[in-house]
């Protein structure tokens, strides 16, 4: 089915980028797909400007390969917009395309997007900006910030445990008030995520039933024990905090990290985080600034391209 005029724009400098860029042009081709332009960024920071300029030349698909940050960058300019993204899963975590039910495959993505099927997505905003899979403070926060690129190239998968490991060292609570549409909540907390889609942090779960086109947040927060005991300064505490988050991870492959007892979890469509103190928010990878932050859902404001309903 033709969807219109398509560009292709790859992040180069995504974990497997720069081999996959010619792959796609011919794997679209024998598609029957014919590209407008292509384009292989070696300036990530260059692909909102390329997008808007491919629409604004008539593209009406814009086909995005890299890893979660270059596809959410791809969405501020394609929200509202009369364009279909194809989704080319090329990074570390991939998390968008695995809640959209894509393989993390270049043949199966390129299947997809030939196949036509289109589907409404919502899109998250922190303070206004648009982030699709989640955004978190805490821990992940922390981990995002040591997943270097030259990490995750050498590392591949399992940079994420990596830098996991090595930021428990200094893993502090923080004081958390959530204001949600139907109730308001304080608590001493390792991590919160908001999540707008199934997964973050390559293929864990925010919630078992949370899809991309449910309206609302899926809200969690790790509760940290060492608070509740008055012993979040010590060396005993920082072990009782170190060991429910290892707990809880048990279950976050399959969303039962929400029946732990540490863990608290809400689902909202609008949403005002305060912390004490001042917590780095981090959305799809990419730091976007200090709490305060307003959460809200824009609903189906992004049409993508998805596998077709069985």
């Amino acid at each position: 089915m033709d969807g219109g005029p398509a560009v292709l724009v790859v992040n180069t400098r995504s974990r497997s980028g720069r081999d996959a860029f010619e792959n796609a042009r011919a794997l679209l081709a024998a598609h029957g797909i014919p590209l407008m332009a292509a384009h292989a960024l070696t300036r990530p920071k260059r692909l909102r400007k390329v997008v808007e300029e491919a629409i604004a030349q008539g593209a009406r698909r814009i086909l995005v390969g890299g890893g979660d940050g270059t596809i959410s960058c791809a969405v501020q300019a394609l929200m509202g917009r009369d364009v279909t993204l194809g989704v080319v899963p090329l990074g570390t975590g991939n998390d968008f395309a695995r809640s959209l039910g894509i393989p993390d495959t270049l043949e199966a993505a390129c299947d997809v997007i030939a196949g036509g099927y289109t589907a409404r997505v919502d899109v998250g905003l922190v303070n206004g900006r648009p982030f699709l899979n989640a955004a978190s403070l805490g821990l992940t926060t922390a981990i995002a910030k040591r997943l270097t690129q030259e990490l995750k190239q050498r590392a591949g998968k399992l940079a994420y445990p990596m830098a996991a490991a090595a930021e428990m060292r200094t893993l502090q609570p923080f004081h958390v008030r959530l204001q949600a549409d139907a109730q308001t909540l304080e608590v001493d907390a390792l991590q919160l995520v908001v999540g707008n889609g199934r997964y973050h942090g390559a293929g864990n779960m925010v919630a078992p039933d949370a899809t991309l086109d449910d309206r609302k947040f899926h809200v969690y927060a790790i509760t940290a024990p060492s608070a509740a005991d008055g012993g979040e300064r010590t060396g005993l505490g920082h072990l009782q905090d170190v060991a429910t988050l290892a707990r809880v991870a048990m279950g976050m492959r399959s969303g039962g990290h929400l029946e732990h007892e540490a863990v608290v979890h809400l689902h909202t469509s609008r949403l005002v985080v305060e912390t004490d103190p001042p917590m780095e928010v981090n959305a799809d990878g990419e730091n976007v600034g200090m709490t305060p932050m307003r959460f809200e859902v824009a609903p189906a404001a992004l049409r993508v391209y998805a596998p077709a309903p069985q």
